[in-house]
């Protein structure tokens, strides 16, 4: 199971929390995000993925900041049609991976994302509330039972080490769960990130091996 950190802002803290050596660094782009990227991102080891996260944002956005920050991933965090998925796929590089999101509760309906199953590389479910993302609350992960597809996907929203009993639990399951996804849990403030407590989430994460 591979791990992301996202809503990083501070180059400084982005080194440090880059050493650590997550899989996945996210970088908002919506503007009305409290961890609004608008910097510089400093050179990272290459084997984390940069995502752009963008929501509801044009393509000519979204592929302007693919070049200016040489990111490996988008995740589309708002309501994105199949059309313009698949539009922006046929613009992307087949290295560049497409991160449906949605945001998820007790009365999400799985059949919603039938349709970007061949478009999309990975799904995310986050928790539905006030913003598109970041509200700091899990949502109930049994509605995950009625997951009925093979896509891999990252699970997300208010995530902490106080979870990691039940990210154990639900890794027993046969869902297709690709990558943990974290962020308010771990932040001293938006976008600032808690270089210990990321580092012992980290370090009981890999040695659960989930």
């Amino acid at each position: 199971m591979k791990l992301k950190i996202c809503g990083m802002k501070y180059p400084d803290n982005i080194l440090e929390v880059g050493a650590l050596l997550p899989d996945y660094m996210g970088f908002i782009f919506w503007e009305k995000s409290a961890r609004y990227f608008n910097g510089e991102i400093p050179e990272l080891i290459e084997t984390i993925k940069k995502v752009g996260v963008f929501v509801n944002q044009s393509q000519e956005e979204i592929l302007e900041k693919i070049t200016k920050y040489n990111l490996q991933a988008v995740q589309l965090h708002g309501n994105e049609t199949v059309e313009f998925c698949s539009e922006l796929k046929s613009k992307l590089s087949k290295k560049i991976e497409i991160i449906k999101a949605f945001s998820a509760d007790e009365n999400f309906d799985f059949e919603v994302i039938k349709p970007f199953e061949s478009i999309c590389d990975y799904f995310l479910f986050d928790t539905k509330g006030k913003l598109p993302g970041g509200n700091g609350t899990t949502f109930d992960w049994t509605i995950l039972k009625k997951y009925n597809s093979d896509k891999p996907f990252f699970l997300s929203g208010g995530i902490g080490i106080n979870e990691l009993k039940a990210i154990e639990e639900i890794s027993k399951s046969n869902l297709p769960i690709y990558a943990i996804d974290v962020n308010s849990k771990f932040e001293i403030e938006p976008g600032l990130k808690n270089r210990n407590l990321f580092s012992n989430f980290k370090r009981k994460f890999d040695v659960a091996n989930f």
